[in-house]
């Protein structure tokens, strides 16, 4: 069986973490599966799902290293006049976040909970903000 959701946020800065581990949680147990696998997807290339520890401290880290790696003044290619879009991208820094981050994370289901460390929190990572953005919550099982 499968079963999926759409959700919607709206971010409210450049770069943000939303922790969306609460959201899964409760489509788990929606479900009725009891084993198998859940899968957070993000609908864009400037955004990530991201697994980690949820601690303020830790997103400050997590922005300055991103920065460091990927610097938001920097000349990007996608930094220019983009005919094919008929305007100037101005992105590149999220393009490359996202594509560093990854689009997606996936956890075991077993007895109808998600099994993830004690630590673990899951988040919706915004380096192109404030959008309207979505994301994809899939659980496949029996």
């Amino acid at each position: 069986m499968v079963k999926m959701k759409k959700l919607d946020l709206m971010t409210e800065n450049e770069f943000q973490l939303i922790s969306v581990k609460d959201a899964v949680v409760d489509f788990v147990k929606e479900s009725g599966i009891q084993n198998g696998v859940v899968f957070i997807i993000t609908a864009h290339t400037t955004s990530s799902i991201m697994v980690n520890e949820n601690l303020k401290c830790l997103y400050t880290d997590i922005e300055a290293t991103l920065e460091q790696m990927i610097p938001t003044v920097h000349d990007y290619a996608h930094s220019h006049f983009l005919p094919s879009y008929g305007a100037t991208g101005g992105n590149a820094p999220g393009h490359l976040k996202s594509m560093l981050c990854g689009n997606h994370a996936v956890f075991p289901i077993q007895d109808g909970e998600i099994q993830c460390g004690m630590a673990q929190d899951i988040f919706f990572a915004e380096f192109d903000g404030p959008q309207m953005r979505h994301y994809f919550i899939q659980v496949q099982g029996e």
